[in-house]
């Protein structure tokens, strides 16, 4: 015997006729009548009797259809809970992101999820890369937007991308308006450029620490962050080593312009969670418009080498 079998049996006694079982099913009466005889020939008694024009169960018919019909009821639950999560737009995501992403990438992924789910809730939060790795760690929040390369313990990266790095300088200096790809040796001999707590993240820029030490020996000017850094080239005319993203920023605010760089630094995103699995459908499906939409940003900022 087989599901659809079981189906016919069940459709025939809640209507009480082959025609109204075959219109529930949507197939013929011929159909409907072949599976309730292949199912009493595999059953090995008689399901119905005819009497008249109408059907009627046999005593074995009807205690068969308490067992078919408790199983129906397993498969009608299974359907709504089916549903149910195929459905579910309830919950909180709580994601801390790095400073770059925060203003630009970040809000409109979320924008895209958060008007199609009106039940669902964001807490978002603005930390550096080892707090929000220590946050994930500790199951705080359930996603982590870092910017570093990836040597973690105790998360799961979801997602992995890399950008070049890139110039940001006034929008009046003479190099502005040209292109191609500016050498960092070059204007490290006549430019001033802010510096990231009077030192660059050698480490994660794969900076060549020669060049580090001539831009950091002209260097007046060191800051905690980029956004306090893209303010400082408009306000102070000077330049910066940046992230792409936190320079689109800037450029937002007016004043600068970025350019890309000969040297390849290579500024990272990852995307960490405690455990992928632990995850709610939401937050991963998150994860995904995030990755498509900085997977583009990304080819943008190439291109423009």
């Amino acid at each position: 015997m087989n599901l659809r079998q079981l189906e016919a049996f069940r459709a025939t006694i809640r209507s009480g006729s082959i025609t109204e079982a075959a219109k529930m099913m949507h197939i013929s009466q011929p159909s409907v009548s072949r599976l309730i005889a292949d199912l009493e020939l595999s059953a090995g008694f008689p399901l119905f009797v005819r009497i008249g024009r109408g059907l009627t169960p046999t005593v074995e018919g009807r205690h068969f259809y308490e067992g078919v019909e408790s199983m129906f009821v397993g498969i009608d639950r299974l359907e709504d809970l089916a549903k149910s999560i195929r459905t579910s737009q309830g919950g909180t995501i709580s994601i801390a992101t790095i400073q770059s992403i925060a203003t630009i990438e970040l809000p409109q992924a979320i924008s895209r999820l958060y008007n199609d789910n009106p039940d669902i809730r964001f807490d978002i939060q603005s930390r550096n890369t080892p707090a929000i790795v220590d946050a994930v760690q500790m199951r705080q929040i359930d996603l982590g937007i870092v910017g570093r390369e990836p040597n973690y313990d105790g998360v799961d990266i979801l997602y992995q991308t890399s950008a070049p790095y890139v110039c940001l300088m006034p929008e009046d200096h003479p190099a502005a308006g040209e292109y191609g790809a500016v050498d960092l040796e070059e204007l490290a001999q006549t430019e001033t450029f802010v510096t990231f707590g009077d030192s660059y993240p050698d480490s994660m820029m794969s900076i060549d620490p020669a060049l580090s030490g001539k831009m950091r020996a002209r260097s007046r000017l060191s800051v905690a962050n980029m956004p306090l850094a893209g303010a400082l080239v408009r306000e102070a005319s000077v330049m910066a080593v940046s992230d792409p993203f936190s320079a689109e920023q800037a450029v937002r605010m007016g004043g600068v312009v970025f350019r890309p760089i000969q040297q390849n630094l290579t500024y990272f995103v990852t995307a960490i969670a405690a455990r992928r699995e632990k995850l709610p459908r939401e937050a991963l499906k998150f994860v995904d418009l995030f990755a498509t939409q900085l997977e583009e940003r990304v080819r943008q900022v190439k291109s423009l080498s």
